[in-house]
């Protein structure tokens, strides 16, 4: 009888760890608001060919990428009145100098205020590869971060971060998006190979609605990374996508095929920054049957919320 017991026991306590397990996996954040620092068009601060974009989500704040120049993020940042000096995480979703350049001036000038300031940074695996015909900046710049104690984090598979934060790790090209240069090469060990980018990861965000998507440049598809996050997560819709996805020279036929995978996950809203190309936007927004309020071009300042949707700047409307 004691050990029918003991197994009731063991049972019940081997449940209650795989229903946390599940409920830990599917987590749902309460709180998301996304500001955009860094791109092209801006009616307040500085724009840019870059992409920056603050994550504030159940009360943590991440910064996604750090824009180009080194002025820029922590210009804008003081135009919106945005104190960055609590952000601790930083992601880099890829090692182009237009979302890493202005990384190492605000870590500088963020440190005065606070010594944890952009101290850990999450990388996909592959970012700190050299080049061919070019040197690769992010290794000096590792170095150095790492002389003042950043640490970097790096990442090849779909993880949680934060309870209902995630990173997508490296993507499967499963659908021939091939939305990156064409000339650059990897050196490896057995000679040079194309550089498609493999370190390219995006951010996703949980909500009750469905999956938000943050993404700097998106170089391994915006569907690729679309499918790859809803097999990881188990969540079917996509309700929201913002920042960089690289369709700025895209042709109508992959448009096209673009917005009918788009309307597969449900896609709500549409901030497209950056590389997603202005007329790219807004062919998608004619071929997704959205309006002005929902599909729109990023800018400095704007921002999407769980609590109040798109806000776009004003130079955006």
């Amino acid at each position: 009888m004691k050990s029918l017991f003991l197994t009731f026991v063991l049972f019940g306590v081997s449940m209650a760890c795989a229903s946390n397990a599940v409920d830990e996996h599917n987590h749902k954040v309460s709180q998301l608001k996304v500001t955009t620092l860094s791109t092209m068009l801006a009616n307040r601060g500085i724009g840019e060919w870059g992409y920056s974009a603050l994550i504030e989500v159940d009360g943590r704040k991440i910064l996604f990428d750090t824009g180009n120049r080194p002025e820029t993020v922590l210009q804008n940042a003081n135009d919106l009145r945005i104190d960055l000096s609590d952000v601790e995480d930083v992601i880099l979703s890829h090692n182009h100098g237009d979302h890493t350049g202005g990384l190492e001036a605000l870590t500088k000038a963020l440190r005065k205020k606070n010594p944890k300031a952009l101290s850990l940074l999450h990388v996909g695996k592959g970012i700190f590869q050299q080049r061919a015909r070019r040197d690769n900046h992010m290794l000096a710049m590792k170095n150095r971060l790492q002389q003042d104690g950043v640490v970097f984090k790096e990442y090849t598979q779909a993880q949680q971060i934060f309870p209902g934060v995630w990173l997508t790790g490296h993507v499967p090209r499963v659908h021939p998006e091939k939305n990156w240069g064409r000339n650059g090469r990897i050196v490896t060990a057995d000679g040079e190979i194309e550089d498609n980018i493999p370190e390219d990861m995006s951010l996703v965000i949980n909500t009750e609605q469905g999956l938000v998507l943050i993404s700097g440049c998106g170089h391994a598809g915006i569907i690729n990374t679309m499918e790859h996050i809803v097999k990881q997560t188990q969540v079917e819709n996509v309700f929201t996508a913002i920042g960089g996805f690289h369709l700025v020279n895209a042709d109508d036929k992959h448009l096209t095929w673009t917005a009918e995978k788009l309307k597969s996950f449900g896609l709500e809203n549409l901030m497209g920054a950056h590389c997603t190309g202005i007329n790219s936007l807004y062919t998608l927004r004619g071929l997704l049957n959205a309006d002005r309020k929902n599909v729109v071009v990023g800018s400095v300042g704007d921002e999407f919320s769980l609590k109040n949707g798109v806000r776009p700047g004003g130079i955006a409307r």
